[in-house]
């Protein structure tokens, strides 16, 4: 079990609760990646009782291990975009994006991204931590963005993610009435062209499925609540506009009226998962953004 009063940010400490060998401990208790492991022994960072020991030999019922996850500091430009910080542990950091923000620096969007906020968020923290994203958001899509500040912590959410285990929701407005009150679409994904952006729904794609919930019927829009059972690119829009309801304002996939909004309505409002060291249920919700409540006041 963890020790919740030793929990620092360079440092897991967690007591042994059964005779196995270390290395177990540390890929099937604390959940580290086999490549952590390896930096592990080069580095001697891992401590039994406070003296080193190789992951080959065994540990015992009560023994107190020590990992440290010492980290290089973000080498992204620090800018002060005053963001939206909702959460900050000795792990992850929960930024509300706003919408035209781009996660991290690309060749057409170099600065000005959550990264370069985040750099200079931890930066004037003074906390010496390397920026890892577990979640993305397209740019146009606005919400609930985690970022890992270890290797630990990212390994463990990305896990979690990839076997279902973080319940990830979206506020969304799409063209026209649903008339079910809620439904499940299960259909793959695939990129039809290795450099297309654009997503298709065929047999040869990846295993998709997207449940919504009518929220409210608008005049010709429904406002829907969405969950994801898996978390494909562009997953959402491209489930929404085959089943006939494009999302408001999506140029690629929905349907665009710049009357209206001038970008896709889609939020990612809550998260729910557990915190990677202590283990505790974090619940995190957002307010809906200004643009898509202006929308719906719009179509009532």
């Amino acid at each position: 079990m963890f020790k919740k009063e030793n929990q620092k940010y360079n440092l897991i400490s967690y007591t042994n609760e059964e005779e196995m060998t270390l290395k177990e401990v540390l890929l099937d208790k604390l959940n580290f990646s086999v490549r952590s492991l390896s930096r592990m022994k080069r580095e001697k960072s891992v401590l039994v009782n406070g003296v080193y020991k190789k992951p080959s030999l065994k540990v015992s019922r009560g023994d107190l291990i020590e990992v440290k996850i010492d980290e290089e500091k973000a080498n992204f430009k620090p800018q002060d975009l005053n963001l939206q910080i909702v959460h900050d542990d000795f792990d992850i950091i929960m930024v509300n994006k706003p919408p035209f923000m781009v996660v991290h620096p690309t060749k057409s969007h170099y600065d000005n991204t959550i990264a370069n906020g985040i750099s200079y968020y931890i930066e004037k923290h003074k906390e010496n931590v390397k920026i890892r994203f577990v979640n993305r958001l397209d740019m146009n899509t606005s919400g609930l963005v985690i970022i890992a500040k270890n290797a630990y912590a990212h390994h463990t959410l990305s896990t979690a993610m990839s076997e279902n285990k973080v319940e990830k929701t979206y506020i969304t407005v799409v063209n026209g009435i649903i008339e079910e009150d809620e439904g499940t679409i299960n259909e793959p994904i695939y990129r039809p062209e290795e450099d297309s952006i654009k997503r298709v729904i065929d047999e040869r794609g990846q295993a998709s499925v997207t449940h919504y919930k009518v929220v409210e019927r608008l005049n010709d829009a429904t406002v829907l609540e969405v969950k994801l059972e898996t978390g494909r690119t562009h997953q959402i829009r491209v489930h929404m506009a085959h089943i006939g309801h494009g999302i408001i304002g999506d140029e690629l996939y929905g349907y665009i009226d710049e009357n209206l909004i001038n970008r896709q309505a889609l939020h990612a409002y809550s998260l729910e998962f557990e915190q990677p060291r202590t283990k505790e249920i974090l619940k995190f919700k957002t307010d809906i953004p200004k643009d898509m409540q202006e929308l719906m006041s719009k179509l009532r």
